[in-house]
């Protein structure tokens, strides 16, 4: 039986549709919440990326899921784990998504830990392979990149 914590971000899970979002936010997340989208700051992913970052209140909460849903095609939003212990909840699964702008589809794990208190999210870090989300609007160029100290550039 889930908690009522799990419930909580369960409910916003289910109503981040465009149609949805901005009542089950009102609804289910804190005047102050904190929402941590990938990142706490890193200005090039913002470019890509918007809604990447740290915000506070629930404008953070109903820009990522709106830009989500305009910028890609949503083919999959499969939650595997969902658990919690007191205000803590963890949220395991993959997504597949659809770049509206380019048609590159890109599947990725993602992770959300969320605090909960009085029936409100009031803290929710959303994690996934932002390589791979921000290369699906990739249309051109070239990275020289080196990992190994001891080894050679290679080009991505």
């Amino acid at each position: 039986m889930a908690t009522n914590a799990t419930a909580v971000v369960e409910d916003f899970l289910n109503n981040t549709a465009p149609d949805k979002v901005e009542a089950a936010t009102a609804r289910l997340v804190a005047e102050d919440a904190e929402y941590i989208s990938l990142n706490f700051d890193n200005p090039l992913l913002k470019q890509v990326l918007p809604w990447a970052g740290s915000g506070t209140g629930r404008k953070p909460y109903v820009d990522t899921f709106l830009g989500v849903w305009t910028w890609w095609t949503i083919e999959s939003f499969a939650v595997e784990a969902l658990f919690g212990d007191g205000e803590d909840v963890a949220v395991f699964g993959s997504f597949t998504y659809r770049a509206n702008a380019t048609g590159k589809s890109v599947t990725s794990p993602m992770a959300i830990h969320a605090k909960v208190r009085d029936g409100q999210i009031v803290s929710f870090l959303f994690m996934e392979d932002t390589f791979a989300t921000a290369g699906s609007f990739r249309t051109g160029g070239t990275w020289t990149i080196k990992t190994d100290p001891d080894g050679d550039e290679f080009e991505v």
